[in-house]
């Protein structure tokens, strides 16, 4: 049988799966792991001033490294429909986004030449492109074209969210309606599905609907909460003996390790020390000025995500981080992590109830619920689905793979024949 590979390229992050002799789905894992992250970044070499470039985690901690100095490229897939963009010039030199974006699946790519040699390759698109004028026609040539620089000319294309349920579809005996929620890091997903078993078995896309929030958004709030008190925020400083509220854009700032290194410019360290002359705390923001100095963010950010990680199966947990004299040992109740992250769940509901209204279907007519992505572990964002569909009808796995997975499933449907059209996708 002809090998089969699936590519994830997402937003967030990006998996690889390849078919194994015995049919299954097996994820090509780095020395990094199985999930890399999708940026770039760019920067001049100091001995000579090449350009230089780097992806995945090596990219973040290059941008940590010298973030005045070098370029940093995220959520290139956002801007895949967007005729808008048609190229960026990154020290000096032009690129299109279908050179940004090949650029990095070659870097993805790389480690896993042996396997994808000869292997059909099974990519994956949403079912609609981010952007109030996306054309997903447009968005689809786009992606195409970003694999053809990447080396790959001959690709087929499924929509994503097929895939993500392509595991338990297979089981599916008669024709059925799936919604299908996939959690990325910063984006959330709704798709209503019409699962037909065939043969051949066919899938189409009713409805969809999206917001631009997931894990990030809740690893943010527990920040502002948790955090950011603890470095100045909600404090005040004076000014001729007038009290004034410290800059809260510092903290918004803080509480995106994106933008955190951007802090490290001597003009906002300046303004920072200066505030903290006369502030009610100083001893606070001198610990901000030290976690930015140290780079010591990305690590804080860790800690966050591992906290919110153990809310999801237990009723406390501890978010525990120390650097030098900055210690944090602050246990947080599911509770008030509901409540905090309860404006993002309202507008995660209001996706659902778009994505059925699209379709054109109420809650009683979907059979079955797939969720997938870390975000989906979450007990209150999974009870928006238990409230209207029931938990009988919900099912997940896979959080973090089960899209590339599923492509590589789909794949080995046609694994031995030429390009067509896959279920879900196109050809």
């Amino acid at each position: 049988m002809r090998p089969v590979i699936g590519i994830d390229f997402g937003t967030t992050n990006s998996v690889v799966t390849a078919l194994s002799p015995d049919g299954e789905a097996v994820t090509l894992a780095r020395d990094t792991g199985e999930v890399f992250r999708s940026v770039l970044c760019f920067w001049a070499d100091p001995v000579g001033g090449a350009a230089r470039h780097a992806a995945g985690p090596a990219a973040i901690e290059a941008y940590l490294e010298e973030p005045l100095a070098s370029r940093l490229v995220m959520s290139m897939k956002s801007y895949l429909a967007q005729r808008s963009f048609t190229e960026t010039r990154i020290l000096g030199r032009r690129f299109t986004l279908e050179a940004l974006i090949g650029l990095f699946l070659r870097e993805l790519l790389a480690p896993f030449g042996a396997a994808m040699a000869g292997a059909r390759v099974v990519v994956g698109r949403p079912v609609r492109f981010v952007g109030d004028r996306a054309e997903d026609d447009f968005g689809e040539a786009r992606l195409r074209g970003a694999f053809a620089a990447a080396g790959l000319a001959e690709v087929d294309v499924a929509l994503e969210p097929a895939a993500a349920g392509q595991r338990f579809a297979s089981g599916i005996e008669r024709p059925e309606t799936v919604l299908v929620g996939d959690f990325g890091g910063g984006t959330s997903d709704f798709s209503v599905l019409r699962f037909d078993p065939g043969p051949p078995r066919r899938v189409a896309a009713l409805g969809h609907a999206g917001v631009g929030l997931a894990g990030d958004a809740f690893d943010t709030r527990i920040i502002d909460r948790v955090i950011s008190p603890r470095l100045g925020k909600g404090g005040e400083y004076r000014v001729m003996g007038k009290p004034l509220p410290v800059p809260p854009g510092w903290f918004t700032s803080f509480a995106r390790w994106h933008q955190l290194p951007l802090m490290r410019g001597p003009r906002t360290l300046r303004e920072i020390a200066e505030v903290a002359r006369t502030a009610d705390h100083p001893e606070r923001l001198r610990h901000l000025i030290r976690l930015i100095e140290d780079e010591a963010g990305y690590a804080l950010y860790r800690a966050v995500s591992s906290a919110k990680a153990a809310l999801s199966s237990a009723e406390t947990a501890v978010l525990r981080f120390r650097h030098e004299d900055f210690a944090v040992e602050a246990p947080i109740e599911r509770g008030e992590f509901e409540e905090w992250i309860a404006p993002d769940l309202a507008r995660m509901e209001a996706a659902v109830d778009g994505a059925l209204a699209d379709a054109g279907v109420g809650p009683g007519a979907v059979d079955r619920v797939f969720l997938t992505g870390g975000t989906s572990l979450v007990p209150a964002v999974r009870a928006i689905f238990a409230r209207r569909f029931g938990e009988e009808r919900i099912f997940g796995g896979g959080e973090f793979v089960s899209v590339a997975e599923g492509l590589a499933l789909m794949g080995r449907e046609v694994a031995g024949g030429p390009p067509e059209s896959l279920p879900g996708g196109s050809g």
